[in-house]
């Protein structure tokens, strides 16, 4: 599994418009295959930042699955104007832990 990590920076006074935004481009993603989950949390110190986390079965399924579909050209169009900065967009993968059954 990959964890794909985005701390969004939005426009200050444009929080509830983003929560709407993304709550229409929800499904997008999720109709992508290999898409295992999703969450949004607001940041308690400063309302307008937001950290979004997305499980992929794996990388490509979130490069290519989705950032290459339609969905994503219709996703960019509901978000991508609300970011400043831009976000950046990592994605993790999960190590296996000393101890750990």
């Amino acid at each position: 599994m990959v964890l794909e990590v985005a701390r969004l920076d939005v426009l200050a006074g444009r929080e509830a418009e983003f929560e709407a935004a993304m709550r229409a481009a929800r499904p997008l993603i999720e109709a992508t295959d290999g898409f295992d989950g999703m969450e949004l949390r607001r940041c308690v110190e400063t309302p307008n930042r937001y950290l979004l986390t997305v499980r992929w079965r794996a990388l490509e399924d979130h490069t290519i699955g989705f950032r290459q579909s339609e969905r994503y050209a219709r996703w960019r169009e509901l978000l991508h104007h609300f970011y400043d900065p831009f976000p950046v967009v990592e994605h993790y993968e999960e190590l296996e832990a000393e101890g750990r059954r």
